[in-house]
């Protein structure tokens, strides 16, 4: 299995570049420790048996995280790609398959101006159903590239997708909660979607439960917010309409600060409660 730091070594015939075939994973990596890590190799290795990819060993790649982020000071994000590697006649993949994967650490800060509350938006594109690959972080993740190009405005931190039934599905690059008569919901993800690793510890520790909700739903939910496993949970004040018309609108962000401090010390960071 060929190990790659970096695009510069990419093959020009690997079936990651020319057909999104594999996964990745980003971790946010705090003092050296891998947050939410036990959650980001069960969610790779079930992308690997769905796809039928050979993955390094959980060791394998431990260390490489460990070796990367060790160039790091401070905080970093440590993004993880496997694919299937090259070979195949078309779209079909070879029998024997090496796969090739690449690892790098940057340096990171989080958001914190979110945390306090952000303004998001509802998006035109409607999210396809594919449920075999519901769930898992694969690398065809155009939908979510055309959603994110919808909007230029740097007072709109996130959008928000439906499926073709009108359900809430997730965001661009966050999961999504809401809150009715002191319960927290999250969409289930069976048809599409990105089942991130925070919602999984979040479910696991029975601070979620499944649910669906449509946009009128949701307008009329007590709180909502959205969160992943690198930037923690950006609380909503207000949601957009994709015409622009403000929908909804939660002025008092109580119940939302609960939201975080049940979901920040997964990844060490601080509570906003006071």
């Amino acid at each position: 299995m060929g190990v790659v730091d970096g695009p510069s070594g990419v093959s020009f015939g690997d079936r990651g570049l020319a057909y999104g075939d594999g996964m990745f994973e980003t971790i946010l990596v705090r003092d050296g420790t891998p947050m939410l890590w036990k959650y980001h190799v069960a969610r790779l290795h079930d992308g690997g048996r769905r796809l039928g990819i050979s993955l390094p060993s959980e060791k394998a790649l431990h260390d490489a995280m460990a070796a990367a982020c060790s160039q790091v000071q401070g905080d970093a994000v440590f993004k993880l790609i496997v694919t299937r590697g090259e070979g195949g006649r078309g779209y079909l993949p070879p029998s024997v398959a090496e796969p090739a994967w690449q690892c790098r650490a940057v340096p990171f800060d989080a958001n914190t101006a979110c945390w306090q509350g952000i303004t998001a938006r509802l998006c035109h594109l409607v999210l396809s159903d594919q449920p075999a690959l519901a769930g898992i972080k694969h690398l065809s993740r155009l939908e979510n590239v055309m959603a994110r190009r919808e909007w230029t405005d740097p007072r709109i931190a996130e959008g928000l997708l439906l499926d073709a039934r009108g359900e809430l599905v997730e965001g661009t690059c966050m999961n999504v909660a809401w809150c009715e008569q002191g319960q927290w919901f999250t969409p289930g993800l069976r048809h599409s979607g990105v089942a991130g690793t925070l919602r999984a510890a979040l479910l696991d520790a029975g601070f979620l439960t499944i649910s669906a909700i449509d946009t009128a739903g949701l307008s009329h939910s007590d709180a909502v917010v959205v969160f992943n496993s690198v930037q923690g949970v950006w609380p909503l004040e207000r949601l957009m309409g994709s015409d622009g018309q403000l929908l909804a609108e939660w002025n008092d962000l109580a119940l939302h600060r609960t939201f975080q401090h049940d979901a920040h010390p997964f990844l060490g960071y601080p509570s906003l409660i006071q």
